[in-house]
């Protein structure tokens, strides 16, 4: 099978290549790869869309995992981490359509997150003292920006007695720590039976006992079982979010508890996310093609009926090279100290010094 004896067929040389970060297969005659931020087509090809359909069929199969006329799409991680996401017809109109995304082994800690630019000593040295202070933090950016990796290289701050849930559609995130449980939704059987959603999985993540849940992405009715975590206790709760910017994440998160069908007004929602999250860190992949943290910005509370929001890093353009390199940095931008940044001199895990513009 491929996962375990390295048999992509015709894709071999491409998952072998290290500088390549996406793979995406438009049907057998089709392939197009990222390669430093930049798209192009290859001239990779197969035999058929069954030669396409029989190689990804076999990688599910080993995550105890399908796609098929019942299940058209679905997402399987594999063992060194590579995501894919696979979509046949009739949903994807001209026939199979898989994309690859690569996990980087050139990324193994935050300083290699710094060293690419994805952002500054600053910036991260903030991160790891949210991320040892426990505060409640969601993760936004488009697709394929970096925050799981982002997250991942994070999670090597959680304390060591920590138990730690995680929850994702596909099983991304690999910790390093040994008291991990890795809970993977499941897509319902050919009866319609058996399956287990995101909101299935928090709610019995609150029964284990946990120290920290880590959602691998909100994207629906399961956030306000997130957000019911946080309010209960269960600081440090990290969530992943798609969305343009942190305004954009919070007004989708409002969204988001609506589809829970709960019956609240819109302040009482509003209340709730301004009392729970405590950070939302942007990253964008920017038109050069680098990722880069753009945004952190504290939720500070909520003020006649608004959240109100307080950013602390903010990346600056300072010019556009002619090969289209962009120069800048992420500058701390607050117009106050954190509410939780009291808390965090007490423990000693930050120093005031790390807002200085100097």
């Amino acid at each position: 099978m491929p996962e375990n004896a390295r048999e992509f067929g015709p894709l071999q040389k491409l998952m072998d290549d290290p500088e390549i970060s996406e793979i995406m297969v438009n049907g057998p005659e089709y392939v197009f790869i990222e390669k430093h931020g930049k798209r192009t087509k290859t001239d990779v090809k197969f035999g058929s869309e069954e030669e396409v359909l029989k190689l990804i069929q076999g990688m599910y199969s080993l995550r105890g995992k399908r796609v098929d006329k019942d299940v058209p799409y679905a997402d399987v991680c594999l063992e060194d981490g590579t995501r894919v996401n696979t979509i046949i017809s009739p949903i994807s109109r001209f026939g199979i359509a898989v994309t690859f995304r690569k996990f980087s082994k050139e990324i193994n800690s935050l300083d290699d997150l710094v060293k690419k630019g994805t952002l500054n000593q600053r910036a991260a040295d903030l991160l790891v003292a949210a991320v040892k202070g426990k505060i409640n933090i969601l993760f936004s950016g488009g697709t394929g920006v970096g925050k799981t990796t982002l997250l991942q290289m994070l999670s090597r701050y959680f304390a060591g007695n920590e138990r730690v849930i995680t929850i994702e559609d596909a099983a991304e995130l690999k910790l390093d720590q040994e008291n991990v449980i890795s809970l993977e939704t499941r897509t319902p059987d050919r009866d319609g039976k058996g399956g287990i959603s995101l909101r299935d999985l928090i709610r019995n993540a609150l029964r284990m006992s946990p120290n920290r849940i880590v959602v691998g992405e909100v994207r629906g009715a399961e956030a306000i079982d997130m957000l019911q975590a946080m309010a209960v206790g269960h600081t440090g709760t990290i969530g992943i979010i798609h969305g343009n910017s942190a305004r954009d994440v919070i007004a989708r998160l409002e969204t988001m508890v609506l589809m829970s069908g709960i019956n609240l007004p819109l302040w009482e929602i509003r209340k709730l996310i301004a009392s729970t999250v405590n950070m939302v860190v942007h990253i964008e992949k920017m038109k050069d093609g680098v990722r880069r943290v753009t945004h952190i910005t504290e939720i500070r509370g909520l003020d006649r009926e608004e959240i109100q929001f307080n950013d602390l890093f903010m990346f600056e353009t300072k010019k556009v090279e002619p090969d289209g390199s962009i120069i800048g940095e992420l500058k701390p931008a607050i117009r106050y100290f954190p509410l939780f940044f009291q808390q965090f001199q007490k423990l000693g895990l930050l120093s005031e010094k790390i807002f200085s513009n100097e």
